[in-house]
């Protein structure tokens, strides 16, 4: 994001907003399920039809068995009759009243037909009624010449004045010649058959002859004895599964089973919408519901992307008036992990506060303390030139001094407001003059941080303590310890250095720059009482300092007064 003079952002290029990622997360993450369950729904409904497929192949396989189960009982009824010794004796009026009486209550009727297609002993009229002509010449001719049972397609007979089929079956009568006996069976009793085996809602079917017309057909189809109008039957091929076939209303779906005793056939077909509605819904549907969900889940990410953007613009000014240096407050955001770093900011901008008073805190006691220590180290070089007996001698002891206020000088740049610890200053200024046996130096006491105007003070002392022990006390000689401890002892530091020598020290009442340091500075800048103490074995010093004088609390207190005064 480039940052414009109106504290607004400009978006740089290749960089696109949060909702656009989570909508292609949401893209990459619905619309492949969306995907699978599209194809798990076209696998189902490829199932379907095969499920579909194999009923309705089985239902027109049904009723085609159910037809020839029926043309082959008439068969049997047929040869039944052609065996009775009437028949062969030529009484055919005897024949005529058996055969009435065998077929009553049935719709079956029988005739006999003469080699000229003439036909006599029809069941349906008296027996002496004129001869009639047979409806299908064609048929009969067939049945002489192969001397085999022949099936008709449908005829209108000329007795019954009705639509009707025949079963012809040859015999040979000897001297009264070469017949066929016939039964004759209306066409619409094979309607129960296509009833008994009905097929699934939406599909039609028709029992059609050799010709074409319509022996017996679904409701809607047509009427016995006409064409077959919506395809032409004829045309297409047997199937042992569906094909595709063009109607007068479109492609439909259809079974074609042939009856190998006759030759007709079932054809049995449906729209091919009746097939392919149910994917087509369920693929509207589940589209529907995709956009619905996809409309709902981007609705709700382009509302989060919203709370989160707002957010993340708010952390971005945050961040600014950061970097400006101005206080950045906590602010509570709906998403926690952003509030988090909303709080993270605060807290940095806190430190960041705490740190500038810090750095104002010292660059205002670096400048106080430098004038003090103007004033100090002309002090030290006056009172180091006063026991000096040469150049050289004056030069290392004062480099010794400097180097002492550097060090304390260096503990307080490091520590900042915070404070020195006791302990640590004490050992940097003796670590300089401490001899090579640690054994023989002791510092002990519990932790205690002091301010910079004590650490200062404090750290002089030690220093030229530490000076004096190496020109006239523990560590001028090889055997001699320094023990440094402190306490707190009722709201005061409680500092005692005790210095223990081989040999009796000599009483020295020259005061030089270091018993100016103990005494004047440590006692009238802290507020301390200062007692020098001679043993036998070594010297003591022993400081009393009010603790408010090294608090550094105190002090960062005091520090406005002094800022104020400055």
């Amino acid at each position: 994001m480039a940052v414009l003079e109106s504290g607004k952002t400009q978006t740089r290029p290749g960089r696109r907003s949060i909702i656009y990622y989570l909508v292609a997360l949401v893209l990459v993450s619905v619309v492949p399920s969306f995907i699978f369950a599209g194809v798990l729904i076209q696998r189902y409904q490829a199932a379907q039809e095969d499920t579909v497929e194999t009923l309705i192949v089985a239902t027109s396989r049904s009723i085609v068995q159910a037809m020839e189960r029926e043309i082959a009982a008439n068969i049997t009824t047929l040869r039944v009759l052609a065996a009775s010794p009437s028949l062969r004796e030529g009484d055919f009026e005897g024949f005529y009243d058996r055969t009435k009486l065998a077929l009553d209550e049935t719709y079956a009727h029988s005739f006999i037909v003469n080699p000229d297609y003439s036909t006599f002993a029809s069941t349906r009229v008296p027996y002496d009624s004129p001869d009639s002509r047979a409806s299908d010449a064609d048929a009969a001719q067939k049945a002489f010449d192969t001397n085999s049972v022949v099936v008709t397609n449908l005829v209108f007979g000329n007795v019954s004045k009705r639509w009707v089929y025949n079963i012809l079956l040859p015999v040979d009568l000897g001297p009264y010649g070469k017949k066929l006996i016939a039964l004759n069976q209306q066409a619409d009793n094979f309607a129960s058959a296509l009833s008994s085996n009905s097929l699934p809602a939406g599909w039609n079917s028709a029992l059609l002859d050799n010709d074409g017309r319509i022996l017996a057909a679904s409701a809607g189809v047509g009427n016995v004895g006409e064409f077959l109008t919506q395809f032409d039957p004829l045309a297409q091929r047997f199937s042992t599964g569906w094909q595709h076939i063009e109607t007068n209303s479109g492609t439909a779906l259809g079974v074609i089973q042939r009856s190998a005793t006759t030759g007709w056939r079932l054809v049995a077909w449906a729209p091919i919408w009746t097939i392919t509605q149910p994917l087509i819904t369920a693929m509207m549907l589940l589209v529907l519901g995709g956009i619905i969900v996809l409309g709902l889940i981007v609705g709700a990410m382009f509302w989060v992307s919203r709370r989160i953007g707002r957010s993340v613009r708010g952390l971005a000014r945050d961040a600014r008036r950061l970097g400006a240096g101005e206080p950045v407050l906590a602010t509570s955001y709906p998403v926690s992990e952003i509030a988090e770093v909303s709080e993270a900011l605060a807290q940095a901008s806190l430190d960041r506060q705490t740190a500038e008073s810090d750095v104002r805190f010292l660059m205002r006691e670096v400048a106080h303390r430098s004038k003090n220590q103007m004033t100090v180290i002309a002090a030290m070089a006056k009172q180091t030139a006063r026991g000096a007996d040469d150049v050289q001698g004056y030069v290392q002891a004062f480099e010794r001094r400097i180097l002492g206020l550097a060090r304390s000088t260096d503990l307080l740049l490091t520590h900042g407001r915070a404070g020195v610890l006791l302990g640590e200053l004490v050992e940097s200024q003796i670590a300089t003059f401490s001899p090579d046996d640690a054994n023989r130096v002791k510092v002990q006491g519990p932790s205690i941080r002091i301010n910079a105007q004590a650490a200062q003070i404090i750290g002089m002392a030690v220093h030229e303590l530490s000076t004096n022990a190496v020109k006239y006390g523990a560590f001028a000689g090889d055997q001699g310890s320094l023990s440094v401890r402190w306490q707190i002892i009722d709201e005061t530091l409680d500092f005692v250095w005790r210095e223990t020598v081989a040999q009796r020290l000599e009483t020295v009442e020259r005061t030089g720059f270091g018993t100016t340091v103990l005494k004047s500075m440590v006692g009238r800048s802290l507020g301390a009482e200062v007692q020098r103490l001679c043993h036998e074995d070594g010297i003591e010093w022993r400081f009393a300092i009010p603790l408010p004088a090294v608090d550094p609390d105190h002090a960062a207190a005091a520090l406005p007064e002094e800022a104020a005064a400055e």
